[in-house]
């Protein structure tokens, strides 16, 4: 077999974890994809020369990281809403993106379970990783920092691994690490808030969220209403404005986002290893357009599970990355 071909075939099953690598990095599916394709181009072209002196998939996470830091030095860090300022009390704020300097922000964006996991079974640790909650206190974090942080806890590489890798010591990479964590215990949600309840149980994942889609589509504020929990968090970027509480949260769906039965499809789907669904909303033509991908971040309270965030990324063109159809 030609060496080219041979090395399409090795490489192709590492491309899922790749991509989840690069967009713990990155905060954006776009360019993680983007950054995969550039990482697999470069180990095509120089992959006569490489010989197998290293393990392949070691190989290429030393491309995939080392094209990750150069693209973030000069890329800002990438938020979501609530990171930005206080939560807004009113349900009648002004929810036009034109008004907020569009473009101000760089914002995190939900990836595809089925980008990054190639099966259900996939490690909890990995899935834990890419968390919205977790991924927006991974962008806090300087990017070597970030990288070792992955590097290590992530993908469980050993610290003389990564230092080979980042062309640094292992004192240095153990260093990092160590800071790393502690910046990361002040920033990131304790593990309670952060665990998905039942996860060796699919179908109460799936129940809840079902239960949430049909509310929406059937407008029933009541059944939305036994949902949340009573610290629940509403987000919808590119909008900054946010939203907390549940009695806070309720008066603006009912009055801005909630419309009536019939006008709202919700497809249920998965994202950052959390429930997830896509809003097809009726528009002036009567066709069900994309609208927004809704990302669930769940908890067992008292046993009971229940809804404690709400990410709306309000990007139709996330629909494609989905594999979804821009109208049904």
């Amino acid at each position: 077999m030609p060496v080219r071909e041979n090395f399409i075939e090795q490489a192709a099953p590492f491309r899922a974890e790749l991509i989840a690598h690069c967009y713990r990095m990155l905060g954006s599916v776009h360019d993680a994809e983007d950054l995969v394709q550039e990482t697999y181009l470069q180990a095509w072209r120089g992959y006569e020369a490489f010989e197998e002196r290293a393990a392949l998939r070691t190989w290429l996470y030393r491309i995939a990281t080392n094209a990750c830091l150069r693209a973030l030095r000069s890329r800002g860090r990438r938020v979501l809403p609530a990171g930005l300022g206080d939560a807004s009390v009113d349900p009648n704020a002004s929810l036009d993106v034109a008004a907020f300097q569009r473009g101000a922000h760089d914002w995190l964006e939900p990836i595809p379970d089925a980008r990054v996991f190639e099966t259900p079974e996939t490690a909890l640790a990995a899935r834990q990783s890419v968390r919205l909650a977790v991924m927006t206190a991974l962008q806090e974090l300087p990017a070597r920092q970030r990288a070792v942080l992955i590097l290590r806890d992530v993908v469980q590489f050993s610290a003389a691994e990564v230092a080979e890798l980042l062309e640094t010591t292992p004192a240095a990479v153990n260093s990092a690490l160590q800071r790393a964590r502690a910046r990361l215990a002040e920033t990131s949600p304790t593990e309670e808030r952060v665990a998905e309840p039942d996860w060796d149980k699919p179908a109460k994942r799936r129940e809840l969220l079902d239960r949430y889609c049909a509310a929406f589509e059937n407008a029933d504020m009541a059944a939305l209403t036994e949902l949340l929990q009573a610290d629940v968090k509403l987000e919808m970027p590119p909008v900054p404005v946010w939203f907390t509480g549940r009695d806070t949260v309720l008066r603006f769906l009912a009055a801005r986002a909630v419309t009536k039965a019939g006008d709202i499809v919700m497809i249920p789907t998965a994202a950052n290893g959390q429930p997830a669904a896509a809003e097809y909303r009726r528009s002036e033509d009567r066709v069900m357009r994309a609208h927004s991908i809704h990302v669930l971040t769940t908890v067992a309270d008292k046993g009971t599970a229940g809804i404690a965030g709400v990410t709306v990324f309000l990007d139709p063109g996330l629909f494609t990355t989905f594999g979804l159809p821009p109208s049904r």
